[in-house]
């Protein structure tokens, strides 16, 4: 079949049958490695700022929380604008695109690293372009929910997020493992010494994703597809701020994926402020593997019961989970680790099943909302069904903007409550009045007898 497919129908079952399953399938399985290693890229600096002292440089602990914290509000704010971007360039050519983009800060990282006079203002550039990887989520997502039918979307795009998430733990996991050696051999170049005379070879940590960023590149370029029906301008997209559901999903999407990615990122802190006896680098993978493993379930599901009612009762217990936290703390009448570890993971695993509940509801209540608007004219339901699938594909980019600040806000949460009351319990507690929110939200629009738009 064409690059460019002229004809999408994905609600006709025969079609869909056919030949429209076996090209979304491919799509979708050449988007998950993009996006898996996207999610790397974009969080490789928590993992490279802990080691840049030991191999001789001298950067202040203000300033390797900025290099860690950068490629988060830099993501973030990319991610408004590739919202946008598939229905203008098409699916195949952005992705082609956003993924050739991680190789400028790969590099550049692995040859940056190699020098202790580096100086401080090239590694804040580097961490900004990081945050490409961060930008990729909100095109991906918003390209693989035209492909599918209403009924397997949550599946779907539980599949693209949950198993693109994985960059996160993989990469926490990896690159303590790549820079104790010569990974690429004399052409990686020589090795860092430490001051207890230990080699090793940062710049891995870079170039590692090189070659298989390059193998995601070509795939994307030559097996994916365009979808001509999925075109549309800026100006046409932008009718979502006039939505108010647009609003109040993002709302809750917030509270879930911009928590899943907060957490990720200020979990390591959290372990080493809290319990300063246990070596916070040997679990800081776990909470964005759970999260990330979870998150296709949390779609399925939502196609099975529906995404409302899966999001609701998610809130309750991840309202829960937050309380869990508070009383394992040291400060808390549990005082333990390992109860403060399994209240953190099932966090993290409400935080996953929310956001594939909450993405499974935003196709749904746009194509609800223009079902309603042409008033059951047959002549006007494949009009419809285009429209919405545009309106809820840019709805799924722009919410996954904002909730990707949460990469920043909670570990600055976390480090100013302990700063102003000595420990991290006013910022959960906060967390927790959020997510009361989100769970009146959730209740009142969508999920009640009589709620606006049931789903």
């Amino acid at each position: 079949m064409a690059q460019v497919i002229a004809q999408w129908r994905p609600e006709d079952a025969g079609f869909w049958q056919q030949e429209g399953r076996s090209i979304a399938t491919r799509n979708l399985w050449i988007s998950i490695p993009c996006l898996l290693l996207a999610f790397a890229v974009w969080m490789v600096w928590s993992a490279v700022t802990v080691r840049l002292n030991s191999i001789g440089f001298a950067f202040t602990t203000d300033q390797l929380f900025w290099l860690a914290a950068l490629p988060g509000l830099s993501g973030a704010t990319l991610r408004v604008f590739y919202s946008f971007m598939v229905p203008i360039f098409g699916g195949r050519k952005w992705t082609a695109i956003s993924t050739a983009s991680l190789l400028i800060p790969a590099i550049w990282m692995g040859f940056a690293v190699q020098n202790p006079a580096t100086p401080f203002s090239v590694f804040v550039i580097i961490a900004l372009l990081c945050g490409f990887g961060g930008g990729n989520f909100a095109s991906s997502m918003a390209n693989i929910s035209f492909f599918y039918p209403k009924s397997q979307q949550g599946t779907a795009l539980g599949l693209n997020a949950g198993l693109g998430n994985l960059g996160v733990s993989l990469m926490q996991f990896a690159v303590p493992l790549v820079i104790t050696g010569a990974m690429f051999g004399a052409i990686g170049g020589a090795p860092q010494s430490t001051a207890t005379g230990e080699s090793l070879w940062l710049q891995n940590a870079g170039f590692m994703w090189v070659p298989f960023l390059l193998v995601c590149v070509v795939a994307a370029w030559f097996g994916m597809n365009d979808l001509a029906e999925a075109r549309a301008s800026f100006k046409e997209q932008s009718v979502i701020f006039k939505r108010k559901h647009q609003w109040l999903m993002s709302w809750l999407y917030i509270a879930t994926f911009g928590s899943f990615i907060g957490f990720a990122a200020g979990f390591p802190m959290l372990i080493k402020t809290q319990f300063p006896t246990v070596d916070a680098l040997k679990f800081a993978f776990l909470g964005p593997l759970v999260g990330a493993l979870i998150r296709p379930v949390g779609g399925w599901l939502s196609d099975k019961l529906g995404g409302a009612r899966v999001t609701f009762w998610n809130f309750i217990v991840m309202i829960a989970a937050v309380y869990g936290v508070l009383y394992f703390l040291p400060s808390g009448s549990g005082n333990n680790f390992y109860g403060f570890l399994a209240m953190f993971m099932l966090l993290f695993v409400t935080t996953g099943v929310g956001n594939g509940s909450t993405f499974r509801m935003i196709p749904v209540i746009f194509r609800t909302e223009w079902e309603r608007r042409i008033a059951g004219d047959k002549g006007k339901l494949e009009f419809a069904r285009k429209e919405a699938g545009k309106e809820s594909a840019a709805t799924l980019g722009f919410s996954s903007a904002l909730a990707a600040f949460g990469a920043f806000f909670i570990p600055k949460a976390y480090g100013t409550s302990i700063a102003m009351t000595g420990g991290p319990e006013g910022a959960l507690y906060v967390f927790t009045g959020y997510y009361v929110t989100c769970l009146f939200v959730t209740w009142f629009w969508y999920y009640r007898n009589k709620a606006e738009i049931p789903c």
